[in-house]
């Protein structure tokens, strides 16, 4: 997708927004900053076109399973996107340990497939991160993660003929949007999360795009904290415009 085309989805996209307010849903527990009250706005697809979602994740949207949505909180505006430019991305020390612990690692890409050995590992895997917020059940797993109204990539981390973590991410003009990434706790100590990253990062790299989405970033929220050492990274400013944070990590290797 060209600039012109780009600029064109984006003004389809506002224009939308401005003839067709979106509805909220319920006020209901933050999820992650305590004591306080969230509130989303969205709707639902059947499909949406890989330009006109992107347009819409630079308005501040994500997927979740077929519903477009973004935080819609009153006097709080804590949820920030965030992408990283992935061929100036650097690898901090701690990263490149990362890499270097999982290189007997395969991964393999295809387009989703739900199977009962994931759902298997989706379920321990939510066990494990006692978040309390999801069940588990095999219709979760197919709602939340494989019932994509946009073109997804499903990648497999196999040691070698297991699967032992999957992450799912959406396929957009000059974008990898970085969807969810659930995996084995047995091999925790991996740091699968952090390698899923670093290598869909790097894929991203390699076939021609530009960027590589990782959901939202809240400030003063632990378990959000890690996106931060992703260096250098964009945060959507209010305007509509992305703006540079961080520098990439310049450190001897370890």
């Amino acid at each position: 997708m060209n600039g012109e085309e780009q600029l064109l989805a984006r003004l389809l996209v506002d224009r939308l927004m401005e003839q067709h307010p979106l509805p909220e849903g319920a006020d209901h527990a933050c999820p992650y900053l305590k004591g306080r009250t969230a509130r989303s706005e969205g709707f639902q697809v059947n499909t949406i076109e890989p330009s006109i979602y992107a347009a819409f994740m630079d308005r501040g949207f994500r997927r979740s399973g077929r519903v477009i949505y973004r935080p819609a909180c009153p006097g709080c505006k804590a949820c920030t996107p965030i992408r990283i430019p992935v061929r100036s991305f650097s690898q901090s020390r701690s990263m490149r340990r990362v890499w270097r612990r999982n290189l007997d690692l395969r991964v393999e890409i295809g387009p989703p497939e739900p199977t009962d050995d994931k759902l298997d590992i989706y379920a321990r895997y939510l066990e494990h991160q006692h978040d309390g917020t999801m069940t588990g059940s095999r219709d979760e797993f197919h709602e939340f993660l494989y019932d994509s109204a946009v073109d997804s990539l499903e990648f497999r981390y196999l040691l070698g003929r297991r699967i032992i973590g999957v992450s799912l991410a959406d396929r957009c003009p000059r974008l990898l949007s970085s969807v969810y990434m659930y995996f084995d706790p047995d091999y925790r100590r991996r740091s699968l999360g952090t390698y899923s990253l670093l290598w869909e990062i790097r894929y991203a790299a390699d076939t021609g795009l530009d960027y590589y989405y990782l959901g939202y970033y809240v400030a003063g929220c632990p378990k959000m904290s890690y996106k931060a050492d992703f260096k250098p990274h964009e945060l959507l400013q209010p305007d509509g415009t992305w703006a540079p944070q961080g520098q990439a990590t310049q450190e001897k290797s370890a």
